[in-house]
């Protein structure tokens, strides 16, 4: 074992350390406070996730460790959140409330340093972008095992937000009580989906507890601060903003649940060269016109990367069609494919094109 002079030496060198770090980092806000300077001139707004994807991968390529890319990653995103918050405060609007999935969403795609409005439902994330109350909204688009989010995905169709970007989250789900022992459980409390994604965990390791449902995950953690014998199936975020203790951490069944968020706002992204674009549009009541739409795609060999039809609300029988495919709206290739579409269509809205998430 080494002295406490080595010791002491060692932590001399991390205050030293820390020093610097300090330094720098008050160094990189000072810039990016001239960088909010030279964006409000040219009407861009803070939030740049092509910038923020980009400072990832170099992060990913440089870092030779011992501190994992993760770890990394996390700490930096810290550093992005705080100084955004120097250019411009950033409000974003959610699903509440706080510690339901779509606030660790927002917490991890925006960091500590913004303002997060909850809101009780999905449309009135949408109403507090459209009116300036927020400048961004987080939305669930898809879920690797429940599939889309009709209800988001219809909200388009009326709002003429942009989907500003998009990521991918691991859903997480954790045992949480007040003190942490299994031994105290009588009920188990969550949103139905979350309860069914962990069956089987739940009916091996707790049989014959009571379950209970309620109207999300966050609602069940907020049970379950109050009674030590109520124990919520939630998000690890819930257990910090409700002050609980994890009895069990990952008891979801499926490993591989992950959802799709879109960040939604009011401007348009500009390209990176690793893009997606979302659209939707409707058809003409004819024999191939589905086939007819999605022919200029084939022919510039561009990727559809999903389709989905919708009912269109309008009338009876009529659809709508969402389609992702690689590539920005605004590239000479993508417009002329887009032109060659809407001449099929009775409409077509492009949702918004923005760099493309990781799944990883």
């Amino acid at each position: 074992m080494g002295s406490s002079e080595d010791l002491e030496n060692l932590r001399k060198k991390i205050d030293e350390i820390d020093k610097k770090i300090l330094e720098l980092l008050n160094e990189r806000g000072r810039i990016a406070i001239e960088i909010s300077k030279l964006k409000q001139e040219n009407s861009s707004n803070v939030y740049d996730p092509a910038r923020e994807r980009e400072i990832e991968r170099n992060i990913k390529k440089i870092n030779l460790g011992p501190l994992s890319t993760n770890s990394i990653i996390s700490v930096f995103r810290e550093i992005i959140s705080g100084c955004r918050s120097l250019q411009h405060p950033i409000r974003v609007a959610y699903l509440g409330p706080e510690g339901s999935f779509s606030h660790q969403a927002a917490f991890h795609e925006f960091g500590s340093s913004a303002v997060f409005l909850p809101v009780i439902n999905l449309q009135d994330v949408f109403e507090e972008v459209e009116k300036g109350r927020a400048s961004f909204g987080i939305v669930p688009v898809e879920n690797s095992i429940e599939g889309s989010i009709g209800s988001v995905l219809d909200m388009f169709l009326k709002s003429d937000l942009r989907v500003s970007s998009e990521f991918f989250q691991k859903i997480s789900h954790f045992l949480l009580s007040k003190r942490g022992d299994i031994k105290d459980i009588e009920v188990i409390a969550s949103h139905p989906q979350a309860l069914g994604q962990c069956k089987k965990w739940l009916s091996e390791r707790l049989k014959h507890i009571e379950f209970r449902e309620t109207a999300s995950t966050a609602r069940a953690a907020q049970l379950a601060s109050r009674d030590k014998k109520i124990a919520a199936v939630a998000g690890e975020l819930a257990a910090s903003v409700y002050k609980l203790k994890v009895v069990e951490k990952h008891i979801e069944d499926n490993p591989h649940n992950t959802t799709r968020f879109w960040v939604i706002g009011r401007e348009n992204r500009r390209p990176t060269g690793a893009d997606k674009t979302s659209i939707v549009f409707s058809l003409k009541d004819e024999p191939a016109a589905l086939q007819k739409a999605l022919l200029p795609f084939a022919e510039a060999k561009i990727n559809l990367t999903k389709i989905e039809s919708r009912p269109s609300k309008e009338r009876s029988w009529e659809y709508v069609f969402f389609v992702d495919f690689d590539g920005h709206s605004s590239g000479e290739d993508i417009s002329e494919v887009l032109s060659k579409v809407e001449k099929s269509c009775l409409f077509l809205k492009v949702l918004g094109s923005y760099p493309k998430g990781s799944s990883d």
